[in-house]
């Protein structure tokens, strides 16, 4: 019997190239107009995805927390790209690190996750100015999110830095991003400016291609002015909404394919002075089964929220201005810690009758550990670190200028000047014209006098002889990220007035306090026998060792008043025990050494500190202690005469 001839190299790898090369060209995912549906690789395909957002997650944590959306059953995750957290500085860029965009794709790859991105270049997000960087405004005159030369420069400058990162990561050429959103909610924003809309369009396609399925965004009243023809439209809402209604709305936007939610609302955020947001778990799970039988994709807003940490915050003005808390837990099915709650286990129970979920438990809670009570030690008022707060020195004008005039993003501005006449008698300090932006902390030769704010038209008292220092401590509490068609500069925006004479010849410092806390801090620290209780702007601190294994934790301030807080150089966040509803601070446990080290904290204690000046780290959040009832304050001309009236938790 003769031998066969053995099987050539080519005839063994021909029958896989044939596999393969069809499978390359077939990664695609489209609307299928016909059957109002989605087709990914071809196949009928809906996405069920939660959003998380990388920025508001230590890097060390993202794995964990997509890992456990994808045990959830989700299919997706939604996420923003903060243009400001990446150019912070005009033509700086910041990819590295928790930055590290291309690193959070991969791990989304990694968890078996398909990504749906919306880049901006506006995404509101309650994220600082809606994730423009501030630096837009050194140019005052520019008008954000139209089609003014300025504004649009920045931005094709931006994505033609980002867009070419993530080209790589479109799912037909190999990576998991899907869909990506053109700007963020436009109809919302009065501009209404279609042009602008257009360019956008336009820039996304010269630098993505045409292969990639763009879309917008808006609430049902935002559909006219947000959406585009050649853009797939999709809507908002959340689980107390008229689903049908919104959807038939839809449908005179996008007469043909799949149905889609790319917000469906799970929770909600948080303002200082307000109560804490919750969503029931059964109205969540029953809107979710009743879009899901519609067959419609949902994106879940949030699936695990995270927490806005260091200045990076945003604001909301619905008749006065409402900055958002640092905890950006949302009551969302993942908490800020990331653990599983109820309302999560609801909802997997609910995608399990539409998909299939991954086999196996989700994992517990993390572990948790609780501290007992540690004594803080002063290390001196703000005045007193002056030159380390501000080693350039300060910046000298007439009348007093902008954060965004001096360049200062966010944190502090002191401003100061000398009185050139002698006030014997206590008389009127105010500034006119709403022009506090946003919360002022006046000291008299280093003494501390009180606070002016933002949308309260109050007056202190001042006295004080010929050549007294006066000093005005600006805090930016975030920049509008939502519901405003102007810029929000921050600063002293009008100068101030003592009786009648309009003060001038100022000297503006731009507060460096991330670095004083980081490296001086750290060199000059020395412990002191016995606190000191002050008031008004004022460092305190103390370090610990963790004795037993290290868990997450929760940082509570009983008795303290408003402040900054920072974790072994790390800036944790703002704190507002006497406003709330947020009571303690989340610390994530990597952001602790373990045992054997010392942990250093740092507060800057703004206005009154308590008797006993301790903290404690509890195992558990409280995030819905409103200290005192929740008011709005109506503009009065008495210093602290108001008619208070009571606020809803949104």
């Amino acid at each position: 019997m003769a031998r066969k001839k053995p099987p050539c190299l080519v005839s063994l790898l021909l029958p896989l190239l044939t596999l393969l090369l069809p499978q390359a060209d077939a990664r695609s995912f489209v609307v299928d107009w016909e059957h109002d549906r989605f087709l990914l690789d071809g196949v009928p395909f809906r996405y069920v995805s939660g959003s998380l957002h990388y920025f508001r997650v230590p890097r060390v944590l993202w794995a964990d927390r997509l890992f456990k959306m994808r045990l959830s059953g989700l299919n997706a995750v939604q996420l923003y790209v903060p243009w400001n957290y990446h150019e912070p500085q005009p033509g700086v860029y910041n990819f590295k690190g928790s930055r590290d965009l291309p690193a959070f794709l991969h791990e989304a790859t990694l968890a078996n996750l398909l990504v749906i991105l919306r880049p901006g270049p506006y995404i509101c997000a309650e994220w600082e100015m809606g994730g423009l960087p501030s630096w837009l405004l050194r140019k005052p005159k520019i008008h954000l999110r139209t089609s003014d030369p300025d504004f649009l420069a920045a931005v094709d400058s931006w994505f033609n830095v980002l867009l070419p990162k993530i080209y790589p990561f479109l799912y037909h050429n190999g990576g998991n991003i899907i869909s990506i959103q053109v700007e963020n909610e436009y109809g919302s924003y009065k501009a209404c400016d279609v042009s602008y809309m257009r360019h956008l369009a336009g820039l996304f396609r010269a630098l993505l291609g045409d292969k990639i399925l763009l879309f917008t965004t808006d609430g049902p009243e935002g559909l006219k002015c947000g959406s585009l023809p050649e853009l797939y439209t999709t809507v908002d809402f959340g689980p107390v909404d008229n689903m049908t209604k919104i959807f038939s709305l839809l449908r005179k936007y996008e007469p043909r394919g799949p149905l889609v939610n790319s917000e469906y609302y799970t929770g909600w955020l948080d303002y200082w002075g307000h109560n804490h947001s919750t969503r029931s778990i059964l109205a969540v799970t029953k809107g979710l089964e009743n879009m899901l039988k519609l067959g419609a994709s949902v994106n879940m807003y949030m699936f695990h929220g995270g927490t806005n940490f260091g200045f990076w915050n945003g604001a909301d003005e619905k008749g006065r201005f409402l900055p958002i808390t640092t905890s950006y837990d949302y009551d969302a099915p993942l908490s800020e810690a990331g653990d599983p709650t109820p309302k999560l286990f609801a909802l997997r129970n609910v995608i399990s009758k539409f998909q299939e979920i991954p086999l196996g438990p989700l994992p517990p809670p993390g572990p948790k550990m609780a501290l007992g009570s540690l004594t803080l030690y002063q290390d001196g008022d703000l005045l007193t670190f002056l030159d380390a707060l501000c080693p350039q020195g300060p910046i000298h004008s007439v009348l007093p200028m902008t954060f965004e005039a001096i360049k200062q993003d966010h944190g502090f501005v002191l401003y100061r000047t000398y009185l050139r006449y002698t006030v014997l008698e206590p008389t009127p300090f105010w500034v006119p014209n709403n022009g506090v932006h946003d919360r002022a902390y006046v000291m008299v030769d280093g003494v501390f006098q009180g606070v002016l704010e933002r949308n309260m038209k109050q007056k202190l008292f001042l006295m004080g002889k010929i050549g007294t220092q006066l000093d005005v401590l600006l805090e930016n509490m975030g920049r509008l990220s939502f519901g405003s068609n102007h810029s929000d500069f921050k600063g002293l925006l009008e100068p101030p007035i003592l009786g009648e004479t309009i003060l001038t010849q100022w000297m503006m410092f731009p507060l460096k306090i991330d670095n004083l806390v980081k490296w001086w801090f750290s060199l000059q620290w020395q412990k002191r026998e016995q606190p000191t209780v002050s008031s008004g702007p004022t460092f305190y601190s103390t370090t610990f060792p963790i004795l037993g294994s290290v868990g997450d934790t929760f940082l509570y301030l009983p008795g303290w008043t408003k402040g900054q807080v920072w974790i072994n150089g790390f800036n944790l966040g703002r704190y507002w025990t006497k406003q709330g509803p947020q009571q303690t601070l989340y610390v994530p446990r990597p952001l602790l050494f373990p045992k054997g080290a010392i942990n250093k904290i740092t507060l800057l204690e703004l206005e009154n500190v308590p008797t006993q000046p301790q903290i404690q780290f509890l195992d558990k959040p409280i995030l819905n202690s409103t200290s005192r009832r929740t008011y709005s304050y109506p503009l009065s001309d008495i210093q602290c005469t108001y008619e208070p009236m009571e606020l809803s938790g949104h």
